[in-house]
């Protein structure tokens, strides 16, 4: 679970990311899912879009990827979305710490 600290941080990173996904009137589909579970793997924070003609919301969408490849939806603007989903062999991005009281 991320604190919002850490998920502020990971929306600046998403800022300024390549969208890589595209989600069309397909809608979700394995090759989907698995683009995305390779994307994460690789780079740990991706960026999505769902195109006007997808059937599902961009929200949707973006729950539906994060609970098949078990990463984290960090953000949903318009039509855009970024996942989060740490790489525990060879992490990337580094959190911001949280405080313990």
């Amino acid at each position: 679970m991320l604190t919002s600290k850490q998920r502020a941080y990971l929306r600046s990173l998403g800022s300024t990311a390549d969208t890589i996904l595209m989600i069309g009137k397909g809608g979700m589909s394995e090759q989907i899912t698995k683009q995305a579970a390779d994307a994460l793997k690789a780079r740990e924070l991706i960026k999505g879009k769902v195109l006007e003609s997808c059937e599902l919301s961009p929200r949707e969408a973006a729950e539906q990827i994060a609970e098949e490849t078990k990463s984290e939806v960090v953000q949903v603007i318009g039509s855009k979305f970024v996942l989060y989903k740490r790489n525990d062999k060879d992490p990337k991005i580094v959190l911001p710490k949280t405080k313990k009281k």
